[in-house]
């Protein structure tokens, strides 16, 4: 039986690295914004049933607005976000409809991901548990040591730079979730927190488009990937 997948985007941060006055989530890619391009990627997909947003305090209107003029067809919500990014998650999580099996968990800041990327992430969740979009790390990686300087070099075999989506069966990833905060322990993703119950992960080819936007630099860049994108 086909899961029914609902999606959280996490829309929380304030992105003080970008430099602007504005959530960096809100400002424009190639004329559209970031947020409204990852939501209605989501939204074009005929698995995904239900689609949260966690928006940052403060900006819990101006989510509701832009996902009203995006003339959704699925089921969304917006909720507020939480201190840490995992906080936010579980803020999502606990506004997923009961009828929803598998989630997904996507950086609202990656709005160039691939429906390609997304239906393999969902496939591998349903098979598995629990999968991650992921890059093999091609630069040589280095351990830094006391006063900036480098001790060591590390082997690059094995290590992956990690992506969105995630995706998980709902009952395992809410598992994941309270034990964690019993633990009191803060992960740097979710699938972090499902690692800790001993679960493994499938690792999903992830694409180089599929860059988080942080910096105005990363902007350029997907500017230039969505331009291009948009050409084909």
């Amino acid at each position: 039986m086909a899961h029914k997948v609902a999606v959280i985007i996490a829309a929380g941060g304030r992105g003080r690295r970008m430099g602007k006055s504005l959530p960096k989530q809100f400002l424009p890619l190639a004329g559209v914004p970031i947020l409204r391009r990852t939501i209605t990627l989501f939204d074009a997909l005929p698995e995904v049933r239900e689609i949260i947003v966690v928006a940052p305090h403060g900006h819990i209107r101006r989510v509701k607005r832009l996902a009203e003029r995006a003339h959704l067809r699925k089921k969304w919500s917006v909720v507020s976000g939480g201190k840490e990014r995992q906080h936010s998650v579980w803020n999502g999580l606990r506004r997923v409809g009961e009828s929803m099996t598998l989630i997904l968990v996507h950086d609202a800041v990656r709005p160039l991901v691939t429906a390609k990327t997304v239906h393999a992430v969902i496939r591998a969740a349903q098979e598995y548990g629990a999968a991650v979009a992921a890059l093999p790390l091609k630069d040589t990686v280095k351990l830094e040591g006391e006063k900036g300087f480098f001790t060591s070099t590390l082997k690059r075999e094995g290590l992956w730079a990690v992506q969105t989506p995630q995706g998980f069966k709902k009952e395992l990833l809410i598992k994941a979730h309270r034990s964690a905060q019993r633990k009191n322990f803060i992960g740097t993703d979710d699938s972090s927190l499902v690692e800790r119950l001993h679960v493994p992960v499938r690792i999903v080819p992830g694409e180089s488009r599929n860059l988080k936007i942080t910096t105005a630099d990363d902007l350029g860049v997907a500017t230039i990937f969505a331009k291009s994108a948009r050409k084909r």
